[in-house]
């Protein structure tokens, strides 16, 4: 079968391009090499997201956000978040949460001088947890009619005069008019494309670990500055340490021994760790495609544009990509506006 659009990657920015194509009535099929969409990395503590104002008014003007909002961490007027969600939830100020790093509060926030925004029924800010997005996601494409293929990793990708093939480890080729990878910074379509990933190298890399620990009370919470690196403490076990390893440790697999030394050297403190229960890294390389298209494939979310995770930037930015693209790519797939409209996603975006 000739898709009119297969996207690698079935995260939020793939499951919301799929909806917006499907939606438009076209033909989609989205490949995602994780065999399950459950991940303890998606869900609490180390799944938290934050959605911006433009994330959730895409979700608002598509009817998601009441699904959405129904599975956010911290509900209005519901109490306090899950124990050690994260420290900025659980200050006594109302926190709007933070930009790389950098906290704000709410009260100290003047809305009237937001001379630009348009008026919308939709807040400013809303913590999730990823897995419950992509859950809310997963339904609405399922609904529309999208193919998803799980435990299918793209191999190889070869671009026809009216179409791509697409490779895959366990479905064959799969055929599209049109090929959008969503599928991450490390994005095998981007790769296979032509496309070049230009930008910086990493300065430190950032080790989100959910531990137990002898003592909790030998770290202080928030965040702290050492002279090796940054320590973030959510009791009871929730950490987050910034190594100023020039991103040496980054994808570097943590034992319990190993994960106590960068802990003890980075905080400072004698800190013992009984369990290490979870680990993941990330830096603050900061890389983009030169281009987001080229010819009949196109990029979108971590595969077009990478950074520090701090502050959500690449969800919110991922979907706002998906939003620009999904509409111009429909309409040139039904043949109501020119490939030439697809030139100002990249300008836009």
């Amino acid at each position: 079968m000739l898709y009119d659009v297969v996207i690698a990657g079935a995260g939020p920015v793939g499951l919301f391009l799929s909806c917006e194509l499907a939606q438009a009535g076209c033909s989609v099929r989205v490949l995602e090499q994780a065999e399950s969409a459950e991940s303890p990395l998606k869900r609490l503590p180390l799944g938290l997201r934050g959605l911006n104002a433009p994330t959730l008014e895409a979700l608002d003007r598509r009817g998601l956000l009441d699904a959405v909002a129904a599975a956010q961490v911290l509900k209005p007027d519901k109490g306090t978040p899950p124990p050690g969600t994260a420290h900025w939830l659980a200050q006594p100020r109302p926190l709007g949460g933070h930009f790389a790093g950098i906290p704000f509060a709410l009260d100290n926030v003047d809305s009237g001088r937001w001379n630009w925004r348009v008026p919308t029924p939709v807040g400013t800010q809303m913590a999730i947890e990823l897995q419950a997005l992509e859950a809310v996601l997963t339904e609405r494409a399922l609904g529309l009619g999208v193919h998803i293929d799980r435990g299918c990793a793209v191999q190889a990708v070869q671009v026809e005069e009216a179409q791509v093939a697409v490779q895959t480890t366990t479905h064959g080729t799969v055929h599209g008019r049109w090929l959008v990878g969503c599928d991450g910074a490390r994005s095998t379509v981007r790769k296979q494309s032509g496309f070049s990933f230009e930008g910086t190298d990493p300065e430190f890399t950032g080790h989100s670990l959910l531990i137990e620990l002898e003592d909790p009370s030998m770290l202080t919470p928030g965040r702290q500055y050492t002279a090796h690196g940054m320590c973030n403490f959510n009791p009871p076990g929730v950490l987050a340490l910034a190594d100023f390893d020039g991103g040496a440790g980054h994808r570097t697999a943590l034992d319990l021994p190993s994960a106590q030394a960068l802990l003890r050297r980075v905080s400072g403190r004698n800190a013992t760790i009984t369990a290490l229960h979870l680990a993941t890294t990330w830096t603050d390389a900061a890389r983009q495609a030169s281009a987001y298209r080229n010819g009949r494939v196109l990029l979108a979310g971590d595969a077009a544009h990478m950074h520090s995770p701090l502050g959500g930037q690449g969800l919110n930015l991922g979907i706002g990509d998906a939003m620009n693209l999904g509409w111009k790519l429909a309409a040139v797939v039904r043949g109501d506006a020119g490939e030439a409209l697809l030139d100002s996603y990249q300008a836009e975006r």
